[in-house]
Parts: C-alpha cells; structure tokens; sequence
C-alpha cells in the first residue's frame, strides 16, 4: 500500500471518528438538555417521597455530562419541614435527629446512566460536598411503639423505580458543622468548622438493611476534624486540638493533641476572680474511646464504649487561697461519681485505662506567700464500670479504680478507690500504700502549706483505708518510718517574710515528734483517722487530708490542734484588705507629690 493511500485512508478513519464524537456530543447535549428538568422533578420527588414527606431539596441549577456520567447541583438548600416531623412525632415515626444543609456545588460523579434507565440500578463512583454548612438538630422522640403498624423500609419505598442504589463514597469537605440540642431543658449549639465526613460503600438493595457489618446501609463512615482552635467563653482559656478522627467500621474516636491553656498566669489568673477559682492547664497528647456503640449514640444520645483510653498527658490545677471561696459553693457536687451523675448524656464505660498521666496540684497560701505543689509522675491505672446508665447501674452500681504513680516522683504510690454510684450521700472508701520515700522530697508542698520544713525523715512503707462520703472519711492508717526531724516556720501574712521558729521546733522535736516507728522495744504504732470537709474542700484534698491527720497522730503532734481553716480564711482576707487599702493610700500620696 503506497504513502498515498495509507494518508487517505487515515483521513477517512479521522473524518468519521470526528463526526461520530460530534454526533455523540450533540446527542449528549440533546439527552442532557431532555433529561435536566425529568431529573429536577425525579430528584425533589424523589426526596420528597423518601423522606415521608419531611424533607425538601431545592436547587439553582443542574448540570448533566450523559459521556462522563457527572452531574453537579449548584446552590443547593435541604430543609426539614417541622409540621411533617411533629405529624411523625405523634406517630412515633419522627427521627432522633433532623438535618439542614445548604452548599454551593453538589457533585456527583461516574454514575451509570445507561444503567440507571435500562437495568433499574444505581450506581455512582463519588458523590462529593465541598464546604456546605450542616445543622444537626437532635429532638428527643419516644420510641416507636410495637402496637403501631411497621411503615415500609427504605428499600421498600425504592422498589418500585429502582433495584438498588450503590454509592462508593459520599465525601463531605470542610464543613461547617452545628449540632442543636432541643431536646435539653434550654436549646444548646455547639458549632465546629473544618469538619471532613467520608461515607464508604453505601448500599441499598433487598439484604442491605439485615447485613449487621453495616451502618445505616453502608461499610463505614469515618469523620475528621484538624486543626480546631477556639477561645473559652470567659476569655480565660485556649483550646487547641490536633485532629479527632472516628471510624464507625473500627469503633473508634481518637482525638490526639487536645490542649486547655490558660492566658494568664497563675497569680494574674487568681485575681481576676473574687472567689477561688481553680486554674486548669491540660495537655493531652492521646485520648481514644474504643468499641463505640455509634447507633446507640446517634439514636438516642448514649455514650456506650468498651474502653477510654488516656494518655500520655500532663494536668495542673492551681489554686489560691487568698480569696473567699464562693458563697453558699460545696465543692462536694464534684466529687468524680457525683459529677458523673450530671453528664448531660447516660454513659457506659467499662473500663478507663490511665497511661503516663502527670498530675500536679498547687495552691498559694497567703500565709507563706507562697505557691505549695504536690507532683504525681507516670500516673497509671484504670477505672472499672464508669457510668450513670440506670439499667446498668441496677446491676453493678461501683465503680473500682487501682492507680499507681511516683509521689513526687520518686517513691511507688498505690490507691484504690471504690465509689458507690447510687448513694446519695457520696459514699466511697479507699486505701493505699506508699514505698520507702524520703520525706525531704516533701518540703515543696509542707513548706508552703503546712509552714514546716522536714530535715530528714526516712519512710519504710505507709498502708491506710478509709470510708468516706460528702462529708468526712475516717479510718486507719500504719506508717512505719525513722529519722524523723522537722523545723516549724512562722507565717508570712505581715510580709516580713517567713522564718524558722528555732527555740520551737527543738521542744517539737524534742517533747513531742516521735522520730521513728517502730520505737526500740515497742510494738509499730497505728492511728485513727478523722477529718470533716468544709464546703470549699475538695474530693482529693478530703482524701489526703485525711492520711494526714493519720500521719500526725503517728509521729506524735496530734495533740496539737488544726487551725480552723473558715476563721484562718477570714483572718486572712481582713488582713489581705487592710493590705490593699495601704497600697491605694500609699499609691494616692505618690501622686499627690509627683503632682
């Protein structure tokens, strides 16, 4: 075949394949022109009529590609129509949630048209929302009732126009999302931006409803949120998180590098208040609920999981005492199972794993001047049967907690802790031990708080166990320990600064401490323990409070009695006010003569 021929019959090969493309593309746009206002009826029908009639979808305009299979909806509106949802709610039909979406673009990809029509079956590569904004409004509905006559399933309603519908993935991008609480006693929103959803698999056909390895019709529905910052209410805290991720196939909620950090520090912080105010400073660098029942929790707001799992983290609380506590305030409705009876969802956690948790708690004491601190390192441990579920509760109604940890980073701390969840009046008991540890290690909290400085002091071991409720724990304890030497510090109220009180610290040493335990040819002594909490005390401070009277009987100064710590309070805040006063006068006369 010469040149010539192979060139003309190239251009033939062209010239058809050219008219075959336009001939393609004309009747494209020919079908997509036909079919544009048949699928804007058979989409808003369609959702009309799958959704009982309760929601509506309204567009600007739609796209159809027939080659492609795309098909994109411009400044799309879905919106509940509340009389249809109460018409349902008295039916015991109404869903536990309701949606309201409004996006620029709607995009739907790789659909098999041809298939669509001729084989009744739906099938779509990727439908995608880029930056829509969400509403999730939760209503709290009674459950549909047995006597009621079932309504057609999803497929059901489907059947007569399709066989199935099958979606790879739904992908929603960078939403803005609000979830709207009515059903609590006032309406909440919580709002969260930057919000990624992936739908997989999604799958409606005659078995898709009974395949039990799905959710609502499809293999798994995962949601991302990266980089989310915000600032508290009060002005007083950032939040900052890293990413939460969840995956209903894995059961999974992950949330990694969520942070609480206070904008001022820890005296400026206090004194923003009149009262006391705890400062909270929160690292979490990996929180994870694992086996989540995700239907219970989208349904009816319980928060069902096999486990939760904390840690690695660092949490400080800081206190100052130079402030009233708050009028008619008891600290008491925090005590951990009191608390838990007031989360705003029912909740079931079967165990609580604590991993490499840092915790320290100060406080500053006006009458030292300073700021007292107890550290506990690589606290680990878990906490069995966390929950303010009923049925649960009426079968096991405690919950155990074993933590250990380093006090003050040195010596083995272990406590346990079993709280009666049911008990009105707070009841828990607890017990501990303590390794050898030396007391030197204690000066940072005992010379602030306590006004006493430990010289040495060498302890074997230390058991005690305790009954306590909302207002007093008492019990036993058993320390066993040598070389016991304190110096007694005076009080820093008048700002002459704090100093050691020499003459009594040697009759304490001398007349009344007892340096050891055992003492040589005697028996280990042991004590009882009393301590009553005052409204501003909290559920650790009566903890350890407690083991202190214990401690003070032991080494032999409990016949020395605690200052009441109401009338100590008000001492120092007349003395902290008389103070200020002489700073305003001082301050005006400075004026006055600059002037």
């Amino acid at each position: 075949m010469t040149t010539q021929h192979r060139s003309k019959i190239w251009a033939w090969i062209g010239s058809i394949s050219g008219i075959l493309i336009l001939i393609v593309a004309f009747g494209a746009m020919f079908l997509s022109a036909r079919w544009k206002p048949i699928l804007t009826e058979k989409i808003k029908a369609g959702v009309y009529n799958g959704s009982r009639h309760l929601y509506r979808i309204d567009f600007k305009s739609i796209n159809l590609n027939v080659i492609t299979g795309s098909l994109a909806l411009r400044d799309v509106t879905l919106i509940p129509d509340t009389s249809v949802f109460d018409s349902l709610s008295k039916k015991h039909l109404a869903p536990a949630h309701t949606f309201e979406l409004k996006l620029k673009k709607l995009q739907i990809t790789r659909t098999g048209i041809l298939t669509a029509y001729f084989k009744k079956e739906i099938n779509v590569n990727e439908i995608l929302l880029q930056r829509p904004s969400i509403n999730m409004i939760f209503n709290k509905v009674a459950p549909k009732r047995d006597t009621l006559k079932d309504e057609k399933s999803l497929y059901e309603q489907i059947s007569g126009t399709f066989k199935s519908v099958h979606v790879k993935r739904i992908k929603i991008v960078d939403a803005d999302f609000d979830y709207i609480n009515k059903a609590a006693a006032k309406k909440t929103k919580k709002s969260v931006k930057h919000l990624d959803i992936t739908v997989n698999d999604f799958l409606l056909d005659s078995l898709s409803a009974h395949d039990t390895t799905r959710f609502y019709y499809t293999k798994d529905v995962s949601f991302q949120l990266a980089g989310y910052k915000s600032v508290t209410k009060d002005k007083m805290y950032s939040m900052k998180v890293d990413t939460i991720k969840g995956s209903t196939s894995s059961k999974k909620i992950t949330v990694k590098g969520f942070k609480l950090i206070p904008l001022y520090d820890k005296m400026t912080f206090a004194r923003k208040y009149n009262v006391q105010k705890d400062r909270y400073n929160f690292t979490f660098g990996k929180i994870e609920f694992k086996g989540v029942d995700f239907l219970s929790l989208n349904t009816d707001q319980k928060l069902y999981a096999k486990s939760l799992n904390i840690g690695p983290a660092n949490v400080e609380v800081f206190m100052s005492r130079e402030s009233p506590p708050p009028p008619g305030f008891d600290k008491g409705r925090n005590y951990p199972h009191m608390a838990l009876k007031r989360l705003g969802i029912p909740a079931l956690i079967d165990t609580v794993k604590l991993r490499n948790v840092d915790v320290s708690y100060s406080e500053f004491n006006p009458a030292s001047k300073k700021i007292g601190s107890v550290d506990f390192k690589a606290l680990s441990g878990t906490i069995l049967n966390v929950t303010n579920d009923s049925l649960q509760l009426a079968k096991k109604n405690h919950a155990v907690a074993d933590l250990n940890s380093r006090l003050m980073g040195s010596a083995k701390l272990n406590v346990k802790i079993d709280f009666n969840l049911t008990d009105k009046n707070g009841a828990f008991t607890y017990s501990g031990r303590l390794d050898r540890f030396d007391m030197k290690n204690l000066n940072p909290l005992s010379k602030a708080l306590g006004l006493i400085e430990i010289e040495s002091g060498d302890i074997q071991h230390i058991d005690f166990r305790a009954n306590g409720n909302l207002r007093s724990a008492t019990g036993t304890i058993n320390m066993l320990y040598t070389n016991l030497k304190v110096k007694l510090l005076s009080d820093n109220i008048d700002g002459e600064g704090t100093k050691k009180k020499g003459f009594l610290s040697f009759l304490a040493n001398t007349l009344l401490i007892k340096n050891e335990n055992p003492q040589k040819g005697k028996a280990p002594r042991t004590a009882s323990m009393t301590n009553t909490r005052i409204n501003s005390a909290s559920f650790f401070n009566l903890m350890w409070k407690t083991v202190f009277v214990g401690i003070k009987e032991i080494v032999g100064v409990g016949i020395v009695p605690e200052k009441n710590p109401v009338k100590q309070q008000k001492v120092i805040a007349k003395k902290i006010r008389e103070q200020k006063r002489a700073d305003r006068k001082a301050a005006r006369k400075a004026q006055r003569e600059k002037n």
